[in-house]
């Protein structure tokens, strides 16, 4: 394999810079790294769906929500499905009509609950989903060749240590997160002599 060059002396034109092209050496860090993540995962993205879509005829969606069926033989309820994919109860829906239309998913009542669905994959869902997540393995395989084995277990390392580090930040300390009273406020007032 060739030797990379670092990527400060690596050069696209600007129209292939996309997000990253409307920053400079003169900005804050953390915001050339947000866009260069930003950057990357959306062009990866939209590779994976352009292939999805050319040799499956499969939305990303669609291929993300088999995807997590997968994961669970005995299927998930709509709610927790929906919290998985981190869309919202009406796309769920929609999404489980496509698949059952599609005959790679069966939608019953919750034993349960009446008014909860539970959601699994047919047989042919999981043949469709394994089919298709081998495929995908060698796109994403193949979209990171450019990097060794040692740089992409950094990037991994790097991004794991970033998603704690927000997960703290956003959910972890929401109590603390609220301003502390100012010295004023805190302080009882004194009543003033008449």
């Amino acid at each position: 394999m060739p030797e990379l060059k670092p990527a400060s002396e690596l050069s696209l034109d600007h129209e292939s810079m996309g997000l990253e092209a409307r920053v400079s050496k003169a900005d804050h860090q953390s915001l050339r790294l947000w866009l260069r993540l930003l950057s990357s995962s959306t062009e990866i993205e939209a590779e994976i769906r352009r292939r999805m879509r050319s040799q499956f005829d499969m939305a990303l969606a669609h291929f993300d929500y088999l995807a997590q069926l997968y994961r669970y033989p005995d299927g998930l309820s709509m709610r927790l499905l929906s919290r998985y994919l981190m869309v919202t109860g009406g796309n769920v829906t929609g999404l489980t009509d496509d698949m059952e239309n599609e005959g790679f998913v069966s939608r019953a009542m919750s034993p349960g609950d009446r008014r909860s669905y539970t959601v699994k994959l047919t047989r042919q869902g999981r043949k469709m989903f394994e089919q298709v997540a081998s495929v995908h393995e060698t796109w994403v395989v193949e979209l990171f060749a450019g990097l060794k084995s040692s740089e992409r277990d950094q990037l991994i390392d790097l991004l794991g240590r970033l998603r704690l580090q927000m997960a703290r930040t956003l959910h972890g300390t929401r109590h603390e997160r609220s301003p502390a009273p100012t010295a004023s406020a805190a302080a009882p007032r004194r009543r003033r002599a008449a």
